[in-house]
């Protein structure tokens, strides 16, 4: 006999346990059990009074914006409809069947209050936890970075001359400190200076109109990243407006990875849009060894330079801080070039003029042949050398599949190359979420894997009792940057 089911709701519902509904292999299962998220608890504290309404814990929403991108899921408005459909989702956040779903403007309240420091602690958490579990070899690293279209239309971009680019945004912050609670306005790059100043997107004045290789111009942002050499994590994360070249941000991507990661890089890998003078030698003075494609190689034989002798061609004198050309002839010191941290060697314009080897010297009519020497140019070249070798070049292509991987993976499972909100500070939010998410996808497919694991324990045990040593003092002695001393 063939059964026929009849729906009917149930008038109670005690025997329902959400935790035998998810299944026993349910990633979220895993993630709860390795992810620790309560020490949000502590970090947004200060953020909320001791009187008045009581809050939606703030673990459960530090919880729904991990669900928000974790599934890419397109609003936060959607996820509060798909929570109380998914049983997974209700398990995670701690919720039973009866409990009601917040309102989706407590994620925006939230975000606005605590700022993007929170999810960045959230991000070298977990970080630590595949420095932990062997993860993390931390001696290589490969960097690139990867524009995001902003969540502005190209309607939205007025044209105008800088003085009134610059007029508008001043009237555009004014307005928006009167709408949001007022808290100081930080950047990491104090000298950043906007490339296009004639354009101005009004939904989102913190992005720039930027163009993409050769396509649309539009606002956006760039993300740079850093990924380890051995599992692919991410270990640092930098969110900027689009125009900001990925060349300026290579020291301070190797500093955030040797803070979160505790090891002192060896090699750095990275295109040849990293392969600057100014990369080599700070790359040099550190002992990394710089496996970035060389910017200058490129150029060496084309426009004006091809077909002449090339700097190798000159002999330097370090006795006369000279050079001496082919032809025999000398080139003496010049100006100093601040902005390229170089000095400028000419030759005399009399004898240029006459040599026969002009033609294969330079394309000038009439001025003569002129070289650049920078400041620690033996570096530089001992640096470049080192971007040339095999091993470089093998380096090289495995990059391009692993932080091409990264960003696909970002791109396509958790909505990174559009932005979910507006203005810089959300942007850093949504990066430091994506970047955690991958990392934590990471770690529970590989945990105690790693052959590093035990060592990389001991690195973590010292550091966090470095970190309760700090804590203790700062509360009941006011110490402050006390990790000079310990």
């Amino acid at each position: 006999m063939m059964g026929i089911d009849q729906p009917q709701e149930e008038l109670f519902d005690y025997h329902v346990n959400l935790a035998k509904r998810v299944r026993s292999d349910h990633p979220l299962r895993r993630i709860d059990e390795i992810i620790d998220f309560k020490f949000i608890r502590d970090k947004v504290e200060k953020y909320y009074g001791y009187n008045g309404n009581v809050s939606i814990d703030p673990v459960v929403i530090m919880k729904m914006m991990f669900l928000l991108f974790y599934d890419d899921i397109s609003s936060e408005r959607e996820l509060m409809g798909i929570i109380g459909e998914r049983l997974d989702y209700m398990w995670f956040l701690g919720y039973g069947l009866n409990d009601k779903i917040p309102d989706h403007s407590v994620l925006s309240k939230a975000r606005a209050r605590w700022g993007a420091e929170v999810f960045e602690e959230l991000f070298i958490r977990i970080v630590w936890q595949c420095a932990k579990a062997g993860l993390v070899n931390g001696d290589k690293i490969h960097m690139d970075g990867s524009l995001v279209d902003a969540d502005a239309s190209k309607n939205s971009v007025i044209k105008g001359p800088p003085e009134l680019i610059a007029e508008l945004k001043k009237i555009y912050q004014k307005e928006e400190e009167k709408l949001e609670e007022k808290q100081p306005r930080r950047t990491r790059w104090p000298y950043y200076k906007p490339v296009n100043k004639e354009m101005f997107s009004k939904t989102d004045p913190d992005a720039p109109i930027v163009r993409h290789k050769g396509g649309d111009s539009r606002p956006r942002y760039k993300n740079h990243r850093v990924v380890d050499d051995a599992n692919g994590v991410i270990t640092a994360v930098e969110t900027t407006p689009g125009d900001v070249g990925e060349n300026a941000k290579l020291i301070d991507l190797v500093d955030q990875h040797e803070r979160n990661t505790q090891v002192k890089v060896d090699t750095v890998v990275a295109d040849c849009q990293y392969g600057t003078t100014d990369n080599f030698r700070e790359c040099f003075k550190r002992g990394i060894r710089s496996h970035m494609g060389d910017f200058r190689a490129p150029q060496e034989n084309k426009g004006s330079k091809a077909d002449i002798f090339s700097e190798e061609d000159f002999i330097y004198d370090a006795g006369t801080d000279t050079y001496r050309c082919p032809a025999g002839e000398t080139l003496k010191k010049g100006k100093y070039m601040p902005a390229r941290k170089a000095y400028q060697f000419t030759a005399s314009r009399r004898s240029c003029r006459s040599c026969p080897l002009r033609q294969k010297c330079t394309r000038s009519k009439i001025g003569a042949r002129t070289l650049k020497r920078h400041e620690n140019h033996e570096m530089i070249l001992a640096a470049r050398e080192q971007s040339h070798s095999e091993q470089a070049k093998k380096d090289r292509r495995k990059r391009k599949w692993l932080m091409e991987g990264s960003f696909a993976d970002a791109a396509n499972n958790h909505g990174f190359k559009r932005s979910r909100w507006r203005r810089l500070k959300n942007q850093q939010v949504q990066d430091y979420l994506i970047a955690s998410i991958q990392n934590i996808r990471i770690l529970i497919n590989n945990i105690g894997r790693g052959p590093k694991a035990a060592g990389m324990e001991a690195i973590a045990c010292r550091s966090e009792l470095l970190n309760l040593i700090a804590s203790f003092l700062s509360r009941f002695f006011g110490f402050r940057r006390i990790y000079s001393f310990l």
